[in-house]
Formats: structure tokens, sequence, C-alpha cells
């Protein structure tokens, strides 16, 4: 299954001359993961009360064409691997006609906020995740 979330670039993503700079899309793809969460019921607030998070362990990115300002487009979102502490996310930014602007390969991982150690995945967000697949 994928995961759709629509975005919007907006002056503040882009640089002088109305491109997205490129650190911004690393903050895309995190909206899009965040957004997936709340959408099966997962509070990040209660997770980091829990003394739970999610951290990003790896992130690797293909610039494949500029995103420009005002442009509305198309994050989707698939898990490629769910671990017992990690799961991998295949990400691409597209537009309406499913050209590719950025893709991206995400490792998160579930850690003790405390300890900041690996800690096995909730359940119950392994459930909804394979359930997605």
């Amino acid at each position: 299954m994928t995961f759709n979330w629509p975005i919007t670039v907006y002056y503040e993503d882009t640089d002088a001359g109305g491109v997205v700079y490129h650190s911004n899309y690393l903050n895309f793809f995190e909206r899009a993961r965040t957004e997936w969460l709340k959408s099966i019921g997962v509070s990040q607030t209660k997770l980091l009360a829990d003394d739970i998070a999610f951290v990003v362990k790896r992130a690797e990115l293909d610039f494949v064409r500029a995103a420009r300002f005002e442009q509305d487009l198309t994050i989707e979102s698939c898990i490629t691997s769910l671990k017992k502490a990690s799961l991998v996310f295949q990400q691409r930014l597209v537009d309406e006609f499913g050209a590719c602007y950025c893709e991206a390969s995400v490792i998160v991982a579930c850690v003790s906020l405390s300890k900041m150690r690996p800690r096995a995945i909730p359940e119950f967000i392994v459930q909804e995740f394979e359930s997605a697949r």
C-alpha cells in the first residue's frame, strides 16, 4: 500500500530562484511519515510520553528535477522493510502526471527516548503497517 500526502511548495521552502532548497525535501518526507502515523491513529505525543520515539537512522535521496514555488505535489510513501526495531520507507515526490522530483529511502529506528537505544516497535503499530502493506 502507498500512503499519499499532498504538499504545496511555499516561498519559505525555496531558495532565491524559487527552487526548493535541497534540505526541504527531507522536511516534506518527514511530514508525510508523520501524517501516515496520524492516519492510523498513532499519537507521537503519546509515544513520547511512553518513552518511545522514531528517529531517522539513514536517508538517501536522489534529486531528479527541481520542484518550484507554488507547485502542488504529492508524496508517495510505502514501507519496503519492517523489522523488530526499524522500518524502511521508500518515498517519492511527484506531480499530478506522475513525474518524479525526488526519491528517498529512509531507515527509521524505534528507540527508547530516555536511553536512546533501540526498542521494539509497539505491536499495534506493526499490525497497522503490516495490514497496509
